[in-house]
């Protein structure tokens, strides 16, 4: 059986803030949390392509210091907005929809007669 991780929306954007609000720096660390909570292949290769987009980034940013380079700012952009998506509306589980309470006129009647049998043991 496959293990689900469900989050609300506030956790959802929660993730989110932090991506944006580390300027990136972080956005590896909400799939590796889904990546240890699901174990699932799928949430590791996600968290690897993050960890390895910070490797690569994070050095090509301190290295272009004196210039600005109108690639990095791009790839950026496009990772961040990538990532929010995935942690709004792919990442997580979606809460399975609730069972419908029946109708009152729908419930059977209870069955009539005495409910602890015959007294006299027939």
């Amino acid at each position: 059986m496959e293990k689900r991780l469900e989050a609300g929306w506030f956790q959802r954007i929660a993730w989110s803030v932090l991506a944006w609000g580390s300027l990136g720096l972080l956005v590896w660390v909400p799939f590796l949390y889904v990546a240890i909570r699901r174990r699932r292949g799928s949430d590791w290769g996600a968290f690897a392509a993050f960890a390895l987009y910070e490797c690569v980034t994070f050095p090509w940013a301190i290295w272009k210091t004196n210039q600005s380079d109108p690639v990095l700012g791009g790839v950026f952009l496009l990772c961040l907005l990538v990532a929010t998506a995935l942690l709004l509306f792919a990442v997580f589980d979606r809460r399975p929809p609730e069972q419908p309470v029946p109708p009152v006129y729908g419930t059977p009647t209870p069955a009539q007669g005495h409910p602890y049998g015959n007294p006299y043991g027939r």
